[in-house]
């Protein structure tokens, strides 16, 4: 789904449970996540509705690119949060492992990272990430 302006009555990607007005959707349209684990979320659910806007924004400048090509044939299936250390509301700084199921015309796939996440300004910005030792 590539939309500027996702339906808020649907299920939100992240997995919650909850609808994506009253998930994700409020931190697409600005709201600050009020934590890391929140904006990894939100950034899987940008991956799976095609806002690449939302990506770009909640990069660290740091590492930022200077735009960002969703690939159209990535549809994004399901997000599992295997740990998250700090990345709380009075921290500022934070790591969240995740797996993220997806599939291409190829098939199934699994792409597995730690995230680094920082907080400036009252924002967390997701900086970079790693495959995760074993």
């Amino acid at each position: 789904m590539s939309s500027s302006n996702p339906d808020a009555t649907i299920p939100c990607p992240c997995g919650l449970g909850s609808p994506y007005a009253a998930c994700c959707g409020p931190i697409h349209d600005g709201r600050p996540a009020p934590t890391a684990t929140q904006l990894m979320r939100s950034r899987y659910s940008a991956f799976a509705l095609g806002l690449s806007d939302h990506l770009l924004r909640s990069w660290h400048a740091s590492t930022r690119p200077s735009e960002l090509a969703l690939d159209a044939d990535t549809r994004w299936l399901r997000l599992i949060i295997e740990s998250a250390e700090q990345g709380g509301p009075f921290d500022t700084a934070g790591t969240v492992t995740f797996a993220a199921i997806g599939r291409t015309p190829e098939g199934r796939f699994e792409q597995r990272e730690r995230s680094r996440f920082v907080r400036e300004g009252g924002n967390w910005f997701y900086v970079d990430g790693d495959e995760p030792q074993a």
